[in-house]
């Protein structure tokens, strides 16, 4: 089996459109054979540096193809798999709402008035 990733091993990297496969040399096969020795799943926020930016030029220079859609591919051992989400801008995300209305005020003040 190790042989078999260390000769044909892809690496699967989790996009927002579903996970595509990455065709690495051997270099980088033998480095991603290390890379995911204890673990076959790990986040791209948790790799250092040099293995983000790795990543991160594999994905540009390379041509996903889905599992599906890839000649041959269905038979290529997986060495591992990126969790590979965008960072989320701060301006991206949706306006925090308060977390307890106005209205929600004036009721418990009202009802301890009354008791």
């Amino acid at each position: 089996m190790l042989i078999d990733k260390l000769a044909a091993g892809v690496v699967q990297v989790q996009t927002p459109i579903g996970p595509r496969y990455v065709m690495p040399s051997f270099l980088q096969r033998v480095y991603l054979l290390w890379m995911f020795r204890n673990f076959p799943i790990l986040p791209h926020a948790v790799l250092s540096g040099r293995q983000q930016r790795m990543i991160d030029r594999m994905c540009g220079e390379q041509r996903f193809a889905s599992m599906a859609y890839a000649d041959g591919m269905d038979e290529a051992p997986v060495i591992g798999t990126v969790e590979h989400r965008p960072p989320i801008a701060a301006d991206q995300l949706p306006p925090r709402r308060p977390a307890a209305s106005e209205g929600s005020r004036g009721l418990t003040a009202e009802a301890r008035q009354r008791s």
